[in-house]
């Protein structure tokens, strides 16, 4: 989708539909903002008399439909409610611009307009952002294996943002284009976490990342079984061994030193680690699942797709740090030579991991992938994003990603990142007694520490890959796909942790975590 920004008078807006976002109204001592006084003006008050009549209060979420007489620019008038204007903050405005969309997809409309709203809490800058990240984020529909959309796909091919005269319009354009760029890659990573498990296999993912890394010039690393075997990646190996689809990892990375410098930090451009689970198909194993619900666990790759998508992200706004993205993909199914309940596992590491349910495995998996990049790369800090544990869900909900780490600092940082994208993160506890639990009698530790506190001995059990490097887990189990629908996000993957990573990585500089 196209966005553009332009300081057009909405009244002469030519455009199928002109979406007015507009705050809470007191009907009885009505105000209303300047342009929207000016647009009602040249609609004979119609928009004062709905809002006079107790039609349209400004409620979030709320919309009306004005029709201007014939020979009007904008065939349609919209107003959005965004709420009490106390509350308004950029996720508003971002579901506003969702709501635009709806609108305008509902009446197959092609051109949009949005006025953008003057807010005291939401800078011009930031409501460019907001707004485009809103349109791109809701145009997004999966359907390429549907033969006949009947209609049901996105119309709108353009969305024009009209900002007031006067402002910063050189710094609201620069924030549409990082909000567009942020919602494509999300979308991106969307996708791959949509793809059917037959369609996407460890092999499929990997080649998907290395389309990206050639699209922008990230370096890319794929190996397979022969070289994770030398590299001594045996809790990979193990649970994927199960699979007629051999498991992958993938290394992109952005800014990298010369080939000959590779993985060692350098103090002018720090070197921090995201690491993404990539289980393309987890059917338990020999644990086998229960049926009901099995197919959702193509999603189980959502933190491998994150990764990718926040990958592209650093590579097209130039992040000025090396990032590196390491995914660990593999399918985990039942077979003759799965891995099995019992088992134990030495991983990259040295550590000895007994099996003790083989539906635990993207913990095994993100084993070997966190000491490679903590030992390779040597990074300031490390990052993962894994659907961990269901524990997560009926903690959290959907509501908030659950957030682990080591390190306060990090912890907080990627907290308010949660906080300034709307992909919120919650710090969940990570105590010695849920170390103790994964201890195990026959092995250093087993990779389940049973149904008490489930999410935070799957942290634990992660820590013992990270020794002392920062780090922080994001559990997105319930925050990864969603089966209800919002104003910028359909039905399916969610995509979650994109934009929250770069709001992370885009603002690291200076510090310190020790």
């Amino acid at each position: 989708m196209q966005v553009t920004i332009e300081t057009r008078d909405p009244r002469e807006a030519a455009t199928d539909l002109l979406a007015l976002p507009l705050p809470s109204l007191d009907a009885k001592k009505l105000r209303l903002p300047s342009r929207a006084a000016a647009l009602d003006r040249s609609l004979d008050g119609r928009l004062r008399a709905v809002i006079e009549a107790g039609d349209f209060r400004g409620e979030a979420g709320e919309t009306l439909t004005l029709y201007p007489d014939s020979g009007a620019p904008a065939k349609r008038v919209v107003l959005i409610g965004l709420g009490p204007e106390s509350g308004v903050d950029a996720d508003a405005v971002r579901c506003a611009a969702g709501a635009a969309i709806a609108a305008a997809a509902s009446r197959k409309a092609r051109k949009l307009h949005i006025v953008a709203p003057s807010l005291r809490r939401v800078r011009a800058p930031a409501a460019a952002q907001a707004l485009a990240e809103g349109v791109v984020l809701a145009g997004y529909r999966f359907d390429r294996y549907q033969a006949a959309k009947n209609g049901k796909g996105q119309t709108v091919e353009a969305a024009t943002l009209l900002f007031e005269r006067g402002g910063d319009l050189r710094a609201a354009r620069a924030s549409a284009r990082v909000g567009v760029v942020l919602a494509e890659c999300q979308n991106l990573a969307r996708d791959l976490s949509n793809e059917p498990a037959n369609e996407l296999p460890p092999a499929a993912l990997a080649r998907e990342a290395q389309k990206v890394a050639k699209e922008t010039g990230l370096r890319v690393e794929v190996m397979g079984p022969a070289q994770l075997k030398r590299h001594g990646m045996n809790a990979i190996l193990a649970v994927g061994q199960g699979s007629s689809n051999p498991p992958r990892l993938v290394v992109l990375e952005h800014n990298a030193p010369p080939k000959g410098k590779r993985g060692k930090p350098s103090p002018k451009r720090p070197t921090l680690c995201i690491v993404g689970k990539g289980v393309t198909f987890d059917s338990g194993g020999i644990s086998i699942k229960p049926s009901a619900g099995m197919d959702e666990m193509k999603h189980d790759m959502s933190g491998a797709a994150a990764v990718v998508g926040a990958m592209r992200a650093c590579a097209l706004l130039n992040v000025p740090l090396h990032v590196v993205g390491v995914i660990g993909a593999v399918e985990n199914m039942p077979s003759g030579t799965a891995y099995r309940p019992g088992d134990v596992v030495a991983a990259m590491s040295g550590t000895t991991i007994e099996v003790l349910n083989t539906d635990a495995e993207g913990r095994v998996v993100l084993a070997d992938a966190l000491h490679y990049a903590r030992t390779r790369f040597e990074p300031q800090a490390i990052i993962d994003l894994a659907t961990l544990t269901g524990a997560c869900v009926i903690a959290l909900g959907k509501w908030a990603t659950g957030l682990f780490g080591n390190n306060e600092r990090l912890i907080e940082r990627v907290r308010r990142a949660g906080e300034a994208t709307a992909e919120r993160a919650w710090p969940m506890p990570l105590w010695e007694g849920h170390r103790k639990a994964i201890r195990s009698d026959v092995a250093d530790i087993k990779n389940t520490g049973g149904r008490e506190a489930g999410s935070s001995t799957a942290a634990a059990f992660l820590a013992a890959f990270v020794d002392d490097t920062p780090w922080v887990h994001l559990d997105i189990a319930g925050t990864g796909w969603t089966s209800k629908g919002t104003s910028y996000q359909p039905k399916g993957a969610t995509g979650v942790g994109v934009r929250l990573l770069l709001e992370l990585l885009r603002e690291w500089k200076g510090v310190r975590l020790g």
